[in-house]
């Protein structure tokens, strides 16, 4: 079936410019879904498979992300490992509930969430830069890593855009990370719920790879990059970026749907 899904080579150059895209925003600044999910809408696949190949472009890109966060100290491995392990069980859950939903739902969801995960990523454009978190590791941290991961790998299983800036929000807002540790925690949840979602499409055939493959590529390429520029001077400079985008990509959706 993921054979006579084809494109134009005109729009898999797009495609790999807005995936690349993407990985740079969501690397540094989270929210690469509102970015590349539009995308593949637009170049004509349908829903599902748009949520498989997005997903497998996507994880490719982040595990080179989580890589250099990982190198340069920028994380708190332990409570990072409790997101994924929370994150993993989550994205796992809401993946085969989205396989549960009809395309037209799928659809329908796409344009409710992705305004309102806008709204709240440019609500919360004042992160703290201070890192309030003593180091250690109670019954009350672990729980909540856990709690965080499993609520946004569930989103992210059956949404996905924005999952990178929410798990941002959550480390900072509700343990006291600051923003660049905070970025490397949510690399490694993201990471496991991207992982866990991509198993469900894989098993299920959904992963077109002759334009996954070629996305992936640029969405690695512009992970190196938005790392390399999130580690050096933070991401708030990326957000005005993500949602011009979003919002030209959003309104060339609508006014398909009208027309």
């Amino acid at each position: 079936m993921t054979e006579s899904i084809t494109i134009s080579p005109l729009m898999l150059v797009f495609l790999m410019c807005m995936t690349g895209f993407a990985g740079f925003v969501d690397s540094a600044a989270g929210g690469g879904g509102l970015i590349s999910l539009p995308a593949y809408l637009f170049a004509g696949l349908p829903p599902h498979y748009t949520y498989a190949t997005n997903k497998f472009s996507a994880a490719c890109g982040t595990t080179f992300a989580t890589a250099q966060f990982f190198q340069k100290g920028a994380m708190n491995i332990k409570v990072g490992l409790l997101a994924a392990a929370g994150s993993f069980v989550g994205s796992a859950l809401g993946s085969h509930i989205v396989l549960l939903l009809s395309d037209e739902l799928l659809r329908t969801m796409m344009f409710l969430i992705l305004p309102v995960a806008a709204v709240v990523i440019l609500w919360q454009r004042d992160l703290p830069d201070q890192n309030r978190d003593d180091g250690t590791l109670n019954l009350k941290k672990i729980l909540l890593a856990l709690g965080i991961g499993l609520g946004i790998g569930l989103y992210d299983g059956i949404v996905g855009p924005g999952t990178g800036t929410f798990a941002i929000i959550a480390f900072t807002t509700l343990m006291g990370f600051d923003l660049r540790t905070a970025n490397g925690n949510g690399k490694v949840l993201n990471l496991a719920s991207n992982y866990a979602s991509l198993f469900t499409y894989l098993m299920n055939g959904l992963v077109v790879f002759h334009i996954g493959i070629p996305c992936a590529v640029s969405n690695i390429l512009g992970n190196l990059l938005g790392s390399h520029f999130a580690l050096k001077k933070g991401a708030r400079f990326i957000r005005p970026m993500m949602l011009v985008v979003l919002v030209l990509l959003l309104g060339k959706l609508i006014s398909d749907a009208v027309l």
